[in-house]
């Protein structure tokens, strides 16, 4: 059966960057990406550029186009973000065979460090960049994060392609809609324009000059949300001290959002259950069982269905609260 990849040939990969009038000096080599396919190459003038092809059937070119305006209107803020090169008449979106992709000028450096003051004051300060030029607009295209309907059609993707067995099934439909039941009780703020998928992966920098990549997920959310996933689970000493250096950057910005805090919880049982569905969605795609062989397996299930269970226990018990 053909993936959405199918197609994309090493040549077909060749041919659409020298489309744009960009040459490749050797064969581009795929760096650690499943939802696209991104890949990094050198010019024949010494330039390194990453080329992102969007998977396709997942966003609209309207939907892609907004990321990328996005991105240049941030960019244009003095947010240290990767933006798309305008190439071909200006464009940042193209096509060639089928595929829509897109040129970044490649991004150096190294994730930051957690356990360092500086780094996380420096993170809150270009999270409160980004969100301060967030604020001046609202997506017309890009997704709006809903937390309750969101895990109740990743628990009926799941249950519906037959990956439990009878009881896991039981056990899973009543965990999760205990969950949308609880994420029903929080009401959601005023939502900004956030990066969406905020974690260690897609931040690159070197000593505390940092940039954010990858805006792929971007959407309509609370800010909290690009803020919540640097912050550690189960140590409430560790959590607080870091809490406070990324406000402290945050707020040589803009007000620090402490009212969202209690969010924290509603939006980790959110990416805990799509993050499954996800998986089981592209599971036709061969770099998906290659990635995560275990996802076929009865115990990850188990475990999963597990820690749905803890997560609802600290869902209704704990308040995040400066």
């Amino acid at each position: 059966m053909n993936h959405a990849f199918s197609a994309l040939s090493p040549s077909v990969v060749m041919a659409a960057i020298e489309s744009v009038g960009v040459y490749p000096a050797g064969e581009p080599f795929a760096l650690n990406s499943y939802e696209n396919r991104v890949l990094m190459f050198g010019d024949d003038e010494g330039k390194r550029w990453v080329v992102k092809f969007y998977r396709p059937g997942r966003w609209s070119a309207d939907v892609i186009q907004e990321e990328h305006d996005y991105l240049l209107e941030l960019r244009a803020a003095g947010v240290s973000v990767a933006a798309p090169v305008r190439l071909a008449g200006g464009k940042t979106l193209h096509r060639f065979d089928g595929f829509a992709f897109a040129l970044f000028p490649q991004q150096p450096g190294q994730a930051p460090e957690l356990d360092n003051p500086a780094h996380l004051f420096a993170l809150g300060g270009l999270i409160g960049r980004l969100h301060h030029v967030a604020g001046r607009s609202v997506f017309s295209h890009r997704p709006q994060l809903s937390p309750a309907a969101d895990i109740a059609r990743a628990s009926a993707e799941v249950l519906a392609g037959g990956w439990l067995g009878k009881q896991q099934r039981r056990a899973y439909e009543a965990i999760t809609t205990r969950l949308v039941k609880a994420l029903e009780d929080y009401s959601m703020p005023a939502l900004t324009r956030c990066h969406g998928d905020c974690h260690l992966g897609n931040i690159l920098g070197r000593d505390e000059a940092f940039t954010l990549v990858d805006f792929d997920d971007c959407l309509m959310a609370p800010a909290i949300h690009d803020i919540w996933m640097l912050l550690p689970t189960g140590d409430p000493d560790a959590w607080r001290a870091q809490l406070s250096e990324i406000s402290e950057g945050y707020e040589e910005e803009r007000a620090f959002p402490h009212e969202q805090l209690e969010l924290i919880e509603p939006l980790r049982s959110h990416r805990m259950v799509r993050h499954s569905a996800w998986l089981a969605a592209r599971w036709e795609d061969p770099a998906f069982p290659r990635a995560f062989p275990w996802l076929g397996e009865s115990g990850y299930w188990d475990e999963h269905i597990r820690q749905l269970e803890q997560q609802r226990v600290r869902l209704e018990s704990t308040r995040w609260l400066a």
